[in-house]
């Protein structure tokens, strides 16, 4: 790491030559993430670029050479597979925040507390992201699956690109229901976003571990090692836990 010499700012310390990070984030850490860079900025004097999608996409783009030098993704897998690929810094990947499942209406009554409305089948269209690109789209997948009425609710479902525009096609009525991420519908430890829901048991599908890597355009970057080492402080955990992520 390059070092830095520090200012008396505001009463606080900054760094004299604040930097800038280029982030890719999955679109589930929308509301968290613009939260954190917030923060992040006030207190560092780094600045952050933040562009928001489906995992799945982003992997692809950075196999391209897109200019992302961290990575906030939905899932374990692409950091992974990038750090096989040979673009990423060696020793950086780790699992900030296990993502929770939620089935979401934005009308009242709709969701029962146990999920049982996926049996009835009294909706028209059920909202989940692309299980191929986004993961919680590929949980959701697995408790259709598990609860046995995939084949029943299959000419329903109506897929978003990533989980924001699943939410979306929730929140304006154009799906009745879908699964979304429980960060999109809560805040402060609480349900925000009106409606009903059911918070998707764990055990019905893999863990969704979120993991996040710094990238190889990010190498050396302090302001990009500055912003992985503040993900993992315990105030950044404790405003996760606010969006009903886990550890």
């Amino acid at each position: 790491m390059r070092w830095l010499g520090w200012a008396l700012v505001g009463g606080g310390l900054l760094p004299a030559q604040a930097g800038e990070v280029q982030v890719a984030v999955a679109s589930n850490f929308t509301a968290p993430m613009q939260a954190m860079a917030v923060a992040f900025e006030r207190e560092t004097g780094h600045t952050v670029r933040m562009s928001f999608g489906a995992s799945g996409k982003f992997y692809a783009q950075i196999k391209h050479g897109a200019p992302f030098e961290v990575l906030l993704s939905a899932d374990d897998e692409k950091p992974a597979q990038l750090e096989k690929d040979g673009l990423t810094v060696l020793g950086s990947r780790f699992t900030y925040a296990l993502g929770t499942l939620v089935l979401w209406s934005a009308q009242a009554g709709l969701v029962d507390a146990k999920g049982e409305v996926l049996a009835k089948g009294a909706f028209q269209k059920l909202a989940i992201a692309a299980p191929k690109l986004a993961p919680y789209g590929a949980a959701a997948m697995e408790v259709l699956s598990g609860m046995g009425v995939l084949a029943a609710v299959q000419p329903k479902l109506v897929q978003g690109e990533n989980i924001a525009q699943t939410y979306q096609f929730v929140s304006t009525g154009n799906a009745e229901l879908g699964f979304v991420a429980l960060s999109q519908v809560m805040k402060d430890g609480v349900l925000n976003a009106g409606g009903s829901a059911w918070i998707v048991p764990a055990k019905l599908h893999r863990p969704i571990r979120q993991d996040a890597v710094l990238l190889a355009k990010g190498r050396g970057n302090v302001a990009a090692e500055a912003l992985l080492a503040y993900l993992k402080t315990d105030k950044t955990q404790t405003l996760l836990r606010a969006y009903g992520y886990g550890r």
